[in-house]
């Protein structure tokens, strides 16, 4: 490691003012930020870490919405009986991030912001057209993701909670990483009043809506509908897990499996 500055605040608004430092950066889970500290991928001048910030905590409903603060984890998540009675869909998806310790210390706003392109959370924020609250403002879910590891946040601008539409039905499925537990491709399919919405994460550069798989599931809600989308692979992700030809093979094929699941069926292939 190397010297730095670390400040503990215990509210958002002196969280706010430590990091309109550009130099500063904000550490909530750290499950990211702290391998990227050790390998000197990055080396800010100060720290600002967020976890004594209670505000930033916390799960509520507030009537079709599901309310999760950005300092709750994974776990919480989870575990939540209030998730999981309203967008179970969304605890299950949070209990596959990870391992354990990582499901103990993450946090949904540590994953909204950092937006790996393989992570969990951000499926489930488009596919529930979520809406990302901000010490600043409200950004839709559709506004938030522009591309690798870039957001819509600006210059010290903190997540402080996401609110999810509670759907008609829901379900994610993946292919996961043995190693590391992120998506090789992960697909959120959600049916909400009479839309439906169609997410996928770790197939591209960013999590993002597949609006093909949305008007098949639209005339038909069912795995065959799904299935029979040929998804392009010009765009997808290339590297030692996956080529862009198995990526844009699995897209349909998981589609498919989370229809099946929001139906109460069982998908083949």
């Amino acid at each position: 490691m190397y010297p730095f500055a670390y400040h503990r605040p215990s509210s958002i608004e002196e969280a706010v003012a430590l990091l309109a430092d550009p130099e500063a950066k904000a550490l909530a889970g750290g499950q990211t930020l702290i391998p990227v500290l050790k390998q000197r991928l990055a080396m800010p001048e100060a720290l600002v870490d967020l976890g004594r910030i209670e505000s930033l905590k916390g799960i509520r409903r507030e009537g079709d919405a599901v309310i999760i603060g950005a300092g709750t984890t994974h776990a919480d998540v989870a575990a939540s009986p209030l998730v999981r009675e309203a967008l179970p869909a969304l605890a299950d998806l949070a209990g596959l991030i990870g391992d354990p310790q990582v499901r103990n210390r993450g946090t949904l706003g540590g994953s909204v912001a950092n937006a790996d392109p393989s992570a969990d959370y951000p499926a489930a924020v488009l596919g529930l057209g979520a809406t990302v609250h901000t010490d600043r403002r409200a950004i839709s879910a559709d506004d938030y993701f522009l591309g690798l590891f870039t957001t819509a946040l600006e210059g010290g601008e903190l997540v402080t909670a996401v609110s999810f539409a509670v759907a008609e039905v829901a379900a994610y499925r993946s292919v996961r990483n043995p190693a590391s537990g992120y998506a090789v491709a992960g697909v959120f399919v959600a049916r909400v009043g009479q839309g439906v919405r169609v997410a996928v994460t770790g197939a591209g550069p960013s999590a993002f809506r597949a609006t093909a798989l949305e008007q098949a599931l639209a005339d038909s809600f069912t795995p065959e509908a799904a299935r029979a989308v040929s998804w392009p692979e010009e765009g997808l992700n290339e590297d030692l897990h996956a080529s862009p030809a198995y990526r844009a093979a699995l897209i349909p094929v998981l589609a498919a499996r989370a229809v099946a699941a929001c139906c109460g069926t069982v998908a083949s292939g």
